[in-house]
């Protein structure tokens, strides 16, 4: 029997087994089977290791999805993690090339997949408060959201919590810097609902603007930290 014989819920169990680029590569073997490839019930749950694998084309994102995870533990981290002020023509060079990447498929996120309950985001330094607000607006049914080491992110994600994500009962925010103590005490507040876990975060020296007295003083801390 040739596998293009099979039921449909037969070829979804088989695609089911693979990994992202495997059925990719079994949706260009024929029509039927990138239908298959295509049906967004094959795709609750996905995860990625860096920006780059965002724009390969070997997902689909679609109403069924239910848990998406983006990690990226790479030495680039350090460099994006950097204040943009701070940073050397060769950095701003590094980042140029991924920046917008992770900020742009959370509002294809926004726009296609409002099923999602858990969003994990971790060393993605150009996410902003913004993007993640529309996430917390579009995807309603969230109840899980893990940040770490997500340096732009500020307090307005607190509040755009307390504000929109009603369903939501777990939130992380570890090695954020640019949260603040005053932050986590008023979503805790608002939100006593929420298990809420920020490891360092508030510990942490946030960002300053050029000119500051202690600006150099900071920006020697953060050589040698990183």
């Amino acid at each position: 029997m040739h596998i293009t014989q099979l039921n449909w819920e037969c070829l979804l169990h088989i695609f089911s087994f693979l990994d992202k680029n495997s059925r990719k590569s079994l949706s260009q073997t024929c029509c039927q089977l990138l239908r298959v490839f295509q049906d967004p019930s094959l795709w609750p749950l996905l995860q990625f290791q860096s920006p780059a694998e965002l724009t390969k084309g070997n997902f689909v994102l679609g109403p069924a999805l239910r848990y998406l995870s983006i990690s990226w533990h790479s030495s680039r981290v350090k460099v994006c993690n950097i204040e943009d002020w701070m940073k050397s023509t060769f950095q701003r060079d590094i980042c140029s090339t991924h920046e917008h990447i992770v900020n742009d498929f959370l509002l294809q996120v926004c726009n296609r997949c409002p099923n999602l309950l858990s969003l994990t985001l971790s060393g993605c330094g150009h996410v902003t408060d913004d993007y993640l607000t529309l996430v917390l607006k579009s995807c309603s049914c969230l109840r899980t959201l893990q940040l770490e080491n997500c340096v732009q992110i500020t307090d307005q994600t607190l509040e755009s919590v307390s504000l929109y994500a009603d369903c939501l009962q777990i939130l992380h925010v570890d090695f954020c810097r640019n949260v603040t103590h005053a932050g986590l005490q008023r979503i805790r507040k608002k939100r006593p609902s929420i298990t809420l876990k920020a490891e360092r975060s508030a510990n942490m020296i946030p960002d300053k603007k050029p000119g500051t007295i202690w600006a150099s003083e900071r920006a020697l801390k953060k050589l040698l930290w990183h």
